[in-house]
């Protein structure tokens, strides 16, 4: 199996990621100067209009007989995806002379698709639902949303042999058995409530545990398998079910990196890791390792407020408030706040963030329950 050379990739990513993207609200207007700037290599295309008639743009690369189609920003609030994207555009564009045979051999061995921004009115309103509030990731079989109908056309045209579905995820969740929060998550959707295992869904697995091969060599256990509860109008579960073998990432928290910056390295680097991976491999049997992977869980809180006293039933109570750092736009501006995820005994839970609450005041500190 052919893998990436982690200390040349990390090389080439300090001087060529998309330095023009930054921090977790990334909108329309932020990628289409980047869009116009691609070269001639790429083939740049309106498919279509949002909601909101803003243009939503596929970009293609490669001339293999392998057809691989990625989207981002189905969830508007999930930009890590989008940032990893034209991380990707730019290796491609100039490569190192080190790895400059891997990406030859993906843009030989495949032709990609890229849906870069598939849900913009959401971006703007930094919301998971589009203009309508349809959250796109619910309507694959209904298709009520222009979006959802965009995606479905696209890929029933294309007929991909692989996808790459790439979606963000709440700080709550960590690496089951370990107080690390799950960096990168992956999932090999369900295409039945049995979760059968399928020669499709094993194909997908087995380009995850390359992918997990290679990120735990840079964040050891910091990397997790997301739910494969089956969910029936979900996107990649419909798509696996369809025959589109559909790779689903999770970006999430990385210590401190609330920008989603770290992060979008490693979904850069499992990125073009699954894209070599497809490229050049003449077998997909080695998916029994993707079981290894640990699930997710949910007990990690970006802060904890240990001994605060609040009021309840007119009685004074000192318990511990865990807290879950959120986003929304106030006057088109992205704004921070500390909302109130778990109270009362949070022994069993992990945090880098603890304070002492004992001289706190709970209603100075205006946390939030919206």
């Amino acid at each position: 199996m052919n893998s990436l050379d982690i200390k040349e990739l990390e090389n080439w990513y300090k001087t060529n990621f998309e330095t023009q993207l930054k921090g977790r609200r990334i909108l329309f207007d932020d990628i289409l100067p980047l869009i116009e700037k691609l070269s001639t290599k790429y083939k740049k295309e309106v498919i279509g209009f949002s909601e909101n008639n803003i243009p939503i743009y596929k970009i293609s690369i490669g001339s293999g007989q392998i057809k691989i189609l990625t989207w981002s920003q189905m969830h508007g609030n999930e930009s890590t995806g989008t940032k990893a994207l034209f991380d990707l555009f730019n290796f491609f564009e100039n490569p190192s002379n080190k790895l400059l045979k891997e990406a030859n051999e993906i843009l030989a061995n495949c032709t990609m698709q890229f849906i870069v921004m598939l849900n913009p009115d959401g971006a703007i309103k930094f919301t998971r639902e589009n203009y309508n509030d349809i959250d796109l990731n619910r309507d694959a079989v209904d298709k009520i949303a222009v979006e959802s109908k965009l995606l479905r056309l696209h890929l029933d045209d294309f007929s991909p042999q692989f996808c790459f579905n790439l979606h963000d995820q709440r700080s709550i969740f960590n690496v089951e058995n370990t107080k690390n929060p799950a960096t990168i998550s992956f999932l090999a959707p369900s295409e039945d409530i049995e979760g059968t295992l399928t020669g499709g869904r094993k194909q997908t697995m087995s380009v995850i545990v390359s992918m997990n091969n290679l990120l735990q060599t840079l964040i050891p256990n910091h990397i997790g398998r997301y739910t494969d509860e089956f969910y029936p109008t979900a996107t990649g579960d419909n798509f696996q079910k369809l025959g589109y073998n559909t790779i689903l990432i999770e970006a999430g928290h990385f210590k401190n990196d609330y920008d989603r910056e770290f992060t979008r390295k490693f979904n850069f680097y499992a990125l073009l890791q699954g894209l070599l991976f497809i490229a050049t491999s003449k077998s997909f049997d080695n998916y029994t390792p993707y079981f290894k992977i640990p699930n997710n869980d949910k007990k990690y809180l970006d802060k904890i407020y240990k001994n605060l006293t609040i009021i309840e039933n007119n009685e004074f109570k000192k318990v511990d408030v865990g807290i879950q750092i959120k986003f929304k736009v106030i006057n088109n501006e992205l704004e921070k706040y500390e909302q109130i995820e778990h109270t009362g005994d949070l022994s069993k839970y992990y945090c880098e963030n603890v304070v002492n609450a004992d001289k706190l005041n709970f209603k100075e500190l205006k946390l939030s329950n919206s």
